[in-house]
């Protein structure tokens, strides 16, 4: 066990120390918006009675990875499978940078090998929610507080 902070675990992420799952990256970008645990618990209250969503991601794979799609993003389906049940994975022959260049509305996590995680997000957050930074492991120019 380690303790660290959300910006130095996801440097851990990228050096290949350590892995955790794509909704987990997703959790240390969007507590990189904090400086401290009391900011976090400060924001944590006073949103808490603001309401949920429940979503599921929907996996689109393409030739050189994978995006988990979020609600609000341009190519997340209007009926998802919020069981599971169904266990589809979308599929695409385009790669990943040209469904970049090609969308406008993001909501998602590019995967393009388990160290190498992206966030993009240009969506207003429902229910006072705080999005996450967008912190791409290919690089780390991102703008944590932490």
């Amino acid at each position: 066990f380690q303790w660290s902070s959300p910006p130095e675990a996801i440097e851990l992420l990228k050096s290949q120390e350590i892995w955790f799952p794509p909704p987990q990256f997703y959790e240390f970008c969007r507590l990189c918006n904090f400086s401290s645990l009391r900011e976090l618990q400060k924001f944590s209250s006073a949103r808490a009675l603001e309401g949920c969503e429940r979503w599921m991601p929907v996996m689109l794979s393409a030739p050189d990875g994978f995006i988990q799609l979020l609600p609000g993003d341009e190519l997340y389906p209007e009926d998802p499978d919020y069981t599971g049940e169904n266990k589809i994975i979308k599929s695409t022959d385009k790669k990943i940078e040209e469904l970049m260049k090609e969308g406008g509305i993001f909501h998602r996590i590019v995967i393009k090998n388990m160290n190498n995680l992206a966030v993009y997000v240009n969506i207003e957050a429902k229910y006072k929610h705080i999005n996450p930074l967008m912190i791409n492991c290919d690089n780390s120019d991102y703008n944590s507080r932490l």
